[in-house]
């Protein structure tokens, strides 16, 4: 994964998107935490777009700290279960990028970044999306579920959280993602490995060309288009402010 993240269309477009949105939305926070960060690809995204933040990231999984501490040598990096998070209005933006459909109980997880967010803090979750999608590459990344968009905005709202935005991406591509896994589907011949399987084994040209219409989506996006199907959903949802009353 560190090495094909770095120049794979989906990672690095999914990078661009994510901080362009997180811009938009998140004006100079003071404390930034992700969740399971993994090798620290999307985590070096966030450290150019708030380089003045305190920036911190967990995973469950220790492998992937070493590879996030060499791409994020300032960044506070530790072991941590989302389902037990020990902090309590800690911080003004949390990011989990594909994270949750990893989460058996994701509720619980939504309910832990409620409390460690700050009032008026918010969170930034990208999740794969269309249960008819599925596909062996989720099986290969040992998913829970894909979402629906009104399935992820009803535990944001019962954890308490307030949505803000939210749109599809990897829109555009939305066609050939279905036209490969019907193929996959459909075929003899098994996966020649796991990364293949995982769609992360790709030619150079395949990858410029898919590079190219990502650009274009991100284009549409950042000016203000909203797409209601794609491979991937991307919300931002904001803790209300707690009013103190005399």
């Amino acid at each position: 994964m560190a090495e094909v993240e770095s120049v794979h269309f989906w990672f690095v477009s999914r990078n661009q998107i994510l901080g362009e949105t997180l811009r938009k939305h998140f004006t100079a926070p003071d404390k930034v935490l992700e969740i399971g960060c993994g090798t620290g690809f999307v985590l070096s995204g966030v450290r150019k777009v708030f380089p003045q933040a305190e920036l911190s990231a967990s995973d469950i999984f220790t492998e992937g700290l070493g590879y996030a501490a060499q791409r994020v040598p300032d960044a506070f990096l530790f072991q941590m279960d989302a389902r037990y998070i020990p902090f309590r209005d800690e911080f003004d933006l949390i990011g989990a990028f594909d994270v949750l459909e990893h989460i058996e109980d994701d509720e619980s997880v939504l309910a832990q970044l409620y409390l460690a967010c700050k009032s008026g803090g918010g969170v930034a979750l990208s999740v794969p999306q269309h249960r008819w999608m599925w596909s062996r590459m989720d099986d290969f990344a040992h998913h829970k579920r894909r979402y629906t968009r009104s399935e992820l905005i009803a535990k944001l709202e019962r954890a308490g959280f307030r949505i803000e935005y939210a749109t599809s991406f990897i829109s555009l591509l939305l066609p050939l993602m279905l036209a490969a896994r019907l193929l996959r589907k459909h075929a003899d011949t098994e996966m020649k490995d796991q990364m293949e399987a995982a769609g992360l084994c790709i030619g150079k040209l395949t990858n410029k060309i898919l590079n190219m219409v990502m650009r274009v989506e991100r284009s549409l996006l950042y000016i203000g288009l909203r797409f209601p199907f794609g491979g991937s959903l991307l919300v931002v949802a904001r803790k209300p402010v707690h009013v103190e009353r005399n």
